[in-house]
């Protein structure tokens, strides 16, 4: 696990320095860091309108005395799109907007439930009730 998270904290950085290069010699300085405030600030609104909307989904299963399960995964998806969107860079801001977006999320969200479900299977997730 600590290989994988090194190589990614090593390689998306390397990955996002390498773009911002590429568009400051094609767009110009100004430009690149002009879009790069852009997609801050658009990712900031979308992450505020969809939370939101999250949280009333959340309020009304909660009001309806249902386990609010899915709102909950969407509320983790939408902080994870939240943060990478406002780290620097267009492919972290590229793969926030992905998981912005709600019917891309949804996909995420499915396949998380189904890799989940296949380590609860295995028995390599165990829920302890206290």
């Amino acid at each position: 696990m600590f290989i994988k998270l090194a190589v990614l904290f090593i390689f998306v950085p390397i990955c996002e320095i390498f773009v911002l290069l590429q568009a400051n010699n094609t767009i110009g300085t100004l430009w690149t860091v002009g879009l790069v405030i852009l997609t801050g600030i658009s990712g900031a609104m979308l992450m505020r309108h969809e939370g939101f909307s999250v949280l009333t989904r959340i309020q009304t299963a909660l009001a309806q005395g249902h386990l609010p399960a899915s709102e909950l995964m969407d509320a983790a998806l939408i902080l994870v799109g939240g943060v990478l969107l406002l780290t620097p860079g267009f492919l972290t801001d590229l793969t926030g907007f992905i998981i912005l977006t709600p019917w891309s999320r949804s996909l995420i969200k499915n396949a998380l439930l189904g890799w989940m479900r296949q380590k609860l299977e295995r028995g390599e997730i165990v829920i302890r009730r206290v």
